[in-house]
């Protein structure tokens, strides 16, 4: 009799622990799916979000292993755009941002009229310049301090600086923010901000609102600030702490 308890129980634990192993799979499955298909948090339903940080538990996204960078500029990564506003110069006839389609991380169409009626900062990002730490820690502030209130961050990865942005778009470029603690909002494909390659997002900004000694982009981490209307309404140089916008954010909140 004890060898035949031995043996139900041995094989009532191997059931078990096969189905726990094909559930898991499974939901493995879906949360790889849903990061796929699933557009930036900011219009996910709380279902999804629940989901989203079950699936961090089930399949986090592995930095261990070496990521894949990227080996050059517009070339090889995804534009700014779904349409191409710039053969013609259109994007300068554009009354808004809402114009414009964008492509996420993953390479997602995402049409910039999702943000409308928010207060949009958007920002060229990179990861191994001399202002990522403080620009990362800042950002991630103002999106804690302001996100609820209707402030957007769209953060755009460009490697024309230094080539500091060597991280590739996808896995790699999550990997990298998330290692760095940087909740700094929406996160798009790299792209060019000066040149002809430029995005055609990035000509329409420097359009109107054109810098210091012309309205090429400087360096990493210049910023626009975006009212509710999508009207491009002040430009802050690369060394301006993201800190020292609030009170313009405010004013358009």
């Amino acid at each position: 009799m004890a060898g035949r308890s031995i043996v139900h129980f041995f094989l009532g634990s191997v059931a078990i622990a096969l189905g726990s192993y094909i559930y898991f799979t499974m939901q493995a499955l879906r949360c790889y799916s849903m990061r796929r298909t699933l557009g930036p948090v900011l219009e996910l339903s709380r279902g999804q979000r629940q989901c989203l940080r079950l699936c961090t538990v089930l399949l986090p996204v592995s930095c261990a292993a070496t990521p894949t960078y990227a080996t050059s500029s517009a070339a090889q990564h995804s534009t700014a755009a779904a349409i191409d506003m710039s053969a013609n110069g259109d994007y300068k006839n554009a009354a808004s941002i809402y114009e414009f389609t964008v492509k996420d991380t993953h390479g997602n169409d995402i049409s910039l009229e999702k943000y409308k009626g928010k207060v949009v900062l958007v920002v060229n990002i990179a990861s191994k310049c001399g202002l990522t730490k403080n620009n990362y820690q800042k950002l991630t502030d103002l999106k804690e301090k302001y996100g609820e209130r209707g402030l957007v961050i769209l953060n755009f990865p460009c490697n024309q600086f230094g080539s500091q942005m060597p991280e590739a778009d996808g896995e790699a470029m999550v990997c990298h923010l998330r290692d760095s603690k940087a909740d700094i909002g929406e996160v798009f494909a790299k792209v060019d901000v000066n040149g002809d390659n430029a995005a055609p997002l990035y000509k329409y900004l420097k359009a109107k609102q054109t810098g210091t000694l012309g309205s090429g982009i400087k360096w990493n981490f210049t910023k626009f600030l975006v009212n509710k209307e999508g009207v491009p309404i002040n430009r802050y140089a690369p060394t301006t702490d993201p800190m020292d916008i609030a009170k313009d954010i405010e004013k358009l909140l």
